[in-house]
């Protein structure tokens, strides 16, 4: 059993979300959650199966984002390289990583080849020590790609060495689970919030395998914490609650509310309750286990 996790640069669009969720059922796949996210203007699909489910999920996805999906014209907080972001393999039970780094070569290959994008592979799947930081190859973005792809040092590992004009370039590997998690401070001070998200990621002295970004959700008048979480037997979700609720505090912020957005495995949770997280929705909800036998 392998998990596919692709990130969609589209989030406002219901028929687009509902086609691209139709396209991946009808491929084989079976497809567990949908969350999208109108101010980050993203949508994450959550889908598993075996090597060929996953595989072709992925790609009937790709025929429908590459279509409807023009990044010429997004706009959205969350950064963004393509009009399918992202796409990991993640594997489950008794899957290895050798296989989805196989899937992800594969996989990134057929993209490149049917779509005519650019990609690059991240994470296990990486073939660049660069290369395996996912922020490290979308930093730019799809704006100032095109100046990065010119330089040899960023050609990419399949397709054009140009950006499509529509869809942008992508990113495929392989990658154990990562949790992404939403803090809503009670506040419109974006950069009081990016103080917070400073505060508690990895690469400025925080929490061990914690991403953080502060940014502005224009539909709400709210600044948020936005994290990945890399490591969850190190940080949890719960840890990362605590860890932004502190440091809001310290600056005289309170938390409006939580989200996990997609699914998560029951071990990265380290305890916490749907009112200790100030979790929107249920938390039974998000549980990858609980929703992979429910469907």
């Amino acid at each position: 059993m392998i998990e596919s996790v692709p990130n969609v640069s589209e989030g406002r669009n219901r028929a687009t979300i509902d086609e691209i969720a139709s396209a991946v059922r009808l491929a084989g796949a079976r497809l567990l959650d949908v969350h999208s996210d109108v101010d980050h203007n993203r949508s994450v699909f959550t889908f598993v199966g075996g090597e060929n489910d996953v595989a072709e999920g992925t790609l009937s996805l790709c025929r429908v984002a590459v279509r409807r999906v023009d990044l010429g014209k997004h706009r959205g907080t969350h950064p963004r390289m393509g009009a399918i972001d992202v796409v990991p393999f993640v594997p489950l039970d008794d899957a290895s990583m050798s296989v989805c780094i196989r899937l992800a070569t594969e996989t990134g290959r057929r993209i490149a080849e049917e779509f005519d994008i650019p990609v690059y592979l991240y994470g296990e799947s990486a073939t660049r020590p660069e290369r395996a930081n996912l922020a490290e190859i979308r930093r730019g973005g799809f704006e100032r790609f095109g100046e990065k792809i010119s330089n040899s040092a960023w050609a990419p590992d399949f397709g054009p060495k140009r950006v499509h004009p529509t869809a942008g370039v992508v990113a495929v590997g392989a990658r154990p689970f990562l949790v992404a998690y939403n803090v809503v401070l009670e506040t419109k001070d974006v950069e009081a919030a990016r103080q917070t998200a400073r505060a508690v990621r990895e690469r400025d002295g925080g929490l061990p395998g914690v991403k953080a970004l502060g940014m502005i959700l224009e539909s709400r008048g709210l600044a948020q914490v936005s994290m990945n979480l890399t490591n969850v037997r190190a940080t949890t979700v719960f840890d990362a609650f605590e860890a932004v609720r502190h440091e809001a505090a310290r600056r005289g912020i309170g938390v409006r509310e939580s989200e996990i957005v997609g699914l998560v495995p029951r071990v990265a949770l380290g305890g916490a309750t749907e009112t200790g997280i100030q979790l929107v929705g249920s938390l039974s909800d998000r549980i990858l286990e609980v929703r992979a036998a429910s469907r």
